[in-house]
């Protein structure tokens, strides 16, 4: 193996994007040594994660969107025969994934701060798997080398599979989980692997150097004939559609996130399936343009499937983890639709969706893990009447719903709209159907916050099952229900108050004032639209 110490920078400017990548890894080793104090751990954990979110301000501060395609470019060899490379750099699709995921670990280790783990299990195990997840997560969005990608791909697997089976629920469900989590996952990146060495020998075969680099693949793959692009499209297809997950891909998800303590269930909606997405667009839509366009029609049928089936599917769970987890695969339908439907309007919607998604979800997620922290339970039936006792809470709940189903001046509003005006352009039968899923979502979310915010008081969190009988005046009055609940539950407490503040402003400013995302992420959209052959009017894209 030749390890070359020289590494090539785009511009002259600091390695931000190297120094984004490692310093999680080793703030976890570092957070790993505090077992035995977890003061130290909490405190250590969150330093590190808000460094870590610094960093990658300058990541973005630091791109210019007018510039080159990919920036921030580092390279070393790794093994240079094979033509494999430690390189990376990002576009605009990946540096909001990297900011979204700097932004949102220490919202996750903030509200894991007083996380119950199972016997035997340290909370500095616990943040130290999670930053280390964050550097990895960070290394797959980066990766401009195919085959460095699939190792991280694969690798990033491991520390969640034990964040699920060793830090999730009671009894050997969080066990079953995380197996069935990590083997899907891990065939997928199998089949990724042999479409991967395709590429790398076809590459050779046109160019006489086998490569793995993503642009000179790119270039080369791309003008491959249509049979040998649709071979070497499905190895990576079926690695991305059961990380997104599409339809019928899906079904590690709800017992992923149903057996994950909550910010682990935060990174798993938020973070880790979005790699499927970015998947799509970063390496199926440019270098096999042909097998895309030919194959859309397939992946728009899973597309629409997975919104109407998960919308029905979330509309009738009892568990809210489980809940959330069906929103989630209605949402990368509508992911799917944007990016498969081909015009600027519709990729720039799926790009932002999966900004504006990790953000809406992942506040649900939370607040569904609040509610439980006081109730003691997951269940539907086990709640009611909670806007009585913790009117902040049931705030938060709210709009988190809101924002899940895409009201307008919400932050998921503006992807969904461009989801859909996009796609009606080239595929109006399938925004069509999805538009039945907006419906199906204003049923499902508002449902569950009158089950769960109003009515009567009754459940676990107040003392009983049945409803209780409100008292409203009279000798009694000091004591009744919503008093003697008082007693028994708080409203939010100032921590989680300041763990939903960031996701409560960027949902109202998203939601008002989208133009900074939209101006990251046009030029990167232009160009993967550029490379599937489709023209792309410089007035289009969400401007």
């Amino acid at each position: 193996m030749n390890i070359s110490t020289a590494v090539s920078m785009s511009g002259s400017g600091f390695p931000w994007l190297l120094l984004a990548i490692l310093w999680p890894l080793f703030a976890g080793l570092i957070v790993a040594f505090c077992k035995n104090d977890a003061r130290a751990a909490r405190i250590s954990a969150i330093v590190a994660s808000l460094v870590e979110f610094v960093i990658t301000l300058f990541l973005l501060f630091s791109y210019h969107a007018s510039g080159a395609r990919i920036q921030l470019a580092g390279s070393a060899d790794w093994v240079a025969s094979f033509g494999v490379h430690f390189s990376f750099g990002v576009d605009g699709i990946a540096l909001i994934m990297l900011v979204m995921l700097g932004g949102l670990t220490p919202i996750v280790i903030g509200a894991s701060w007083r996380e119950k783990l199972p016997e035997g299990r340290s909370l500095a195990g616990f943040f130290s798997l999670i930053l280390v997840m964050e550097g990895l997560v960070m290394a797959v969005f980066a990766a401009t080398d195919v085959f460095l990608f699939y190792v991280l791909f694969e690798i990033m697997l491991i520390p969640m599979y034990f964040l699920i089976g060793g830090y999730g629920g009671p009894g050997l469900r969080r066990q079953y989980a995380a197996v069935k989590f990590f083997l899907y996952s891990f065939l997928g990146g199998l089949l990724m692997l042999a479409s991967a060495i395709g590429c790398w020998t076809y590459a050779e075969s046109v160019t006489g150097t086998g490569t793995f680099d993503w642009a000179t693949l790119v270039n080369v793959v791309s003008h491959a004939p249509l049979g040998t692009q649709i071979w070497l499209f499905l190895g990576f297809f079926f690695a991305f559609a059961i990380k997104a997950p599409l339809v019928p891909f899906h079904t590690w998800l709800p017992d992923a996130v149903q057996e994950s303590p909550v910010g682990v269930g935060v990174f798993l909606v938020g973070v880790l399936d979005k790699v499927g997405i970015y998947g799509f667009l970063r390496y199926c839509l440019p270098m096999f343009p042909d097998a895309s366009k030919t194959l859309a029609p397939l992946v728009l049928v899973l597309s629409v499937i997975g919104v109407l089936y998960g919308s029905l599917l979330a509309a009738g769970q009892s568990d809210m983890k489980r809940f959330v987890a069906y929103v989630s695969i209605a949402h990368f339908g509508f992911m799917g639709v944007g990016v498969f439907a081909f015009t600027a309007q519709s990729e720039v919607g799926a790009v932002t969706y999966m900004l504006n998604h990790s953000i809406s979800t992942g506040m649900l997620l939370l607040v569904v893990g609040m509610i439980a922290v006081r109730g003691k339970s997951f269940r539907v039936e086990d709640y009611g009447g909670m806007a009585k006792v913790t009117p902040l809470l049931a705030g938060c709940f709210f709009l988190a719903g809101l924002t899940t189903l895409s009201l307008p001046g919400t932050n998921s509003f503006i992807s969904e709209f461009l989801v859909l005006i996009g796609s009606y352009e080239t595929q109006p039968v399938y925004a069509i159907l999805a538009t039945i899923g907006m419906v199906l979502a204003a049923l499902y979310v508002l449902w569950l916050v009158q089950r769960v915010m109003h009515g009567p008081l009754r459940g676990k969190a107040f003392g009983a099952d049945a409803p209780l009988v409100e008292v409203t005046g009279g000798p009694g009055a000091a004591t009744d229900p919503i008093t003697r609940a008082k007693g028994m539950i708080k409203d939010l407490s100032g921590r989680e108050r300041l763990v939903l503040a960031p996701m409560v402003i960027l949902i109202l400013v998203l939601g008002f004032y989208p133009k900074p995302l939209l101006d990251v992420v046009n030029p990167s959209v232009g160009a993967t639209l550029t490379s599937v052959g489709v023209s792309v009017d410089a007035n289009q894209g969400g401007n």
